[in-house]
């Protein structure tokens, strides 16, 4: 058969052409896959809004339950991780961007980076500035935290280390993973959990004065329940004899000492830090030194962080490099107090002083409560 140029060509050019094509397919699928790995990886720095809005449901069945504590609890206050605390973690999630600063956006192409369970814990108390805490310390690059309360070790511990895995922030080498659970200082199997998963868990707890911490929380479940007893009604369980009913969640949280003694079954008194709630108002940089030296991280949040707000009564966070509008926490938080009959007060006080004692003995720092 002669040879024919022609049929040559029309063999040749074309397969070639096809070749030049899906070469420059393959390309431009690579970059496609690389620049959706790349935004994945950045959202799971951030606080896993989709955990929260799965178990939103679940978490709106549970707001009434009672907190689990030493003995029978009656607890007309509902959990941290209330319709309230959920408002204020949209709106400080919703500003978590600029806490995180330069250093999510950094990560972006950093494949080192993975999820870790948390090498710190604040776990205390309700109503005693722990989501101020929290927001403070999220403003440190070398900490990543879960926004959300995961309440994994009261409630959720039946669904395992890897489920907990999977809720955490992804972090590099260097960088401090934590959560904070309000209730799990008064959740009695709570320190032998924690104590499994790691024993070197730092543990920090924000207290206060016991006294205005429980009028804080009944403030706090008024808001939502108007029909709720007084606040004096429910400390008693004879008002004329003057017994105060310690099986009440908002007066047995204040018992810190009661608490304390079943964490040190597990963990020597260096392992945990106790944050004044009152000093993270008043001096919320010198707080945040403490905090910071106790994680063992640079003191990067100090003073020039801080703007102190007279209508909320508490500080705000500011970037020192920028002058953008001081980030508050949310709206329900600096609450107005009722007024609370001085008497029942005094009785709580007077009720409260030997578990103050024993609390700063403990402790070795007298938190002037008394």
């Amino acid at each position: 058969m002669e040879y024919s140029p022609i049929v040559h060509n029309l063999h040749v050019v074309p397969s070639s052409h096809v070749k030049n094509k899906l070469f420059v397919f393959c390309i431009m699928l690579s970059l496609w896959v690389y620049m959706i790995y790349c935004c994945v990886g950045y959202c799971s720095t951030v606080p896993n809004l989709t955990y929260r809005s799965v178990n939103r449901h679940e978490n709106d069945s549970e707001i009434d339950n009672q907190d689990s504590s030493v003995g029978a609890s009656r607890d007309l206050l509902n959990n941290e991780n209330d319709l309230d605390s959920r408002g204020d973690e949209w709106d400080e999630i919703r500003g978590e961007a600029k806490a995180l600063d330069d250093n999510a956006m950094s990560s972006f192409l950093n494949e080192s980076e993975s999820k870790k369970l948390p090498q710190a814990i604040i776990i205390g108390v309700k109503k005693g500035g722990t989501r101020a805490l929290l927001e403070f310390l999220r403003l440190h690059p070398d900490i990543r935290a879960v926004g959300a309360e995961p309440h994994f070790f009261d409630r959720n511990y039946d669904k395992g280390l890897e489920w907990y895995r999977e809720l955490m922030p992804k972090s590099s080498e260097g960088q401090l993973t934590m959560e904070k659970t309000p209730s799990y200082y008064v959740t009695k199997e709570v320190p032998a959990r924690i104590y499994t998963m790691s024993k070197d868990t730092k543990l920090i707890v924000v207290v206060r004065d016991p006294v205005t911490r429980a009028i804080s929380d009944y403030t706090q479940t008024r808001s939502k329940k108007p029909d709720i007893p007084s606040f004096e009604s429910l400390t008693f369980k004879n008002i004329s004899a003057g017994l105060i009913d310690t099986t009440w969640s908002a007066v047995q949280i204040g018992m810190y000492a009661k608490h304390l003694e079943r964490w040190l079954q597990y963990f020597p008194t260096e392992q945990l830090l106790f944050v004044s709630g009152e000093r993270l108002i008043s001096d919320p940089a010198g707080e945040m030194a403490r905090v910071q030296d106790f994680l063992g991280l640079r003191r990067v949040v100090t003073e020039k962080h801080f703007h102190f707000n007279p209508a909320k009564g508490f500080p705000c966070l500011k970037r020192p490099e920028g002058n953008s509008k001081p980030h508050c926490l949310g709206k329900t938080k600096g609450r107005t107090h009722p007024n609370i009959d001085p008497e029942v007060v005094q009785r709580l006080r007077d009720f409260y002083k030997p578990y103050n004692r024993k609390f700063y003995r403990m402790t070795g720092h007298d938190f002037g409560w008394d």
